[in-house]
């Protein structure tokens, strides 16, 4: 898996995501202890997400807001769209459309 971490002028970490893991979740967190609190996961190079993938997602948000921070979802394409609804997780996750919808949404 490759991914990258950026972070905006106001602080918002963006994390682009090539496929899905355990190494992800460990880098966000890594992130959020350095003291980062509002994250976009952008999915616009991603094609799908399996069920570890959604789990690590999952994880991530309730870490997220214990810690006080905010977790959006940005990029993701019709499938993926079609499977957060499948699986309700559309209303625990902010999705935006792009990564700059999701970053002014802060």
């Amino acid at each position: 898996m490759t991914f990258s971490l950026t972070k905006d002028k106001r602080g918002v970490v963006v994390v682009g995501i090539v496929g899905n893991g355990q190494e992800l979740k460990q880098k966000v967190i890594e992130a959020l202890e350095g003291g980062a609190k509002q994250f976009v996961i952008d999915f616009t190079r991603t094609g799908y997400i399996d069920s570890s993938g959604l789990g690590v997602l999952v994880s991530l948000s309730k870490k997220i807001r214990e810690q006080g921070g905010d977790l959006r979802l940005a990029g993701l394409n019709e499938d993926l769209q079609t499977l957060f609804e499948l699986t309700k997780l559309d209303t625990l996750f902010s999705i935006a459309k792009t990564p700059a919808e999701a970053l002014a949404a802060f």
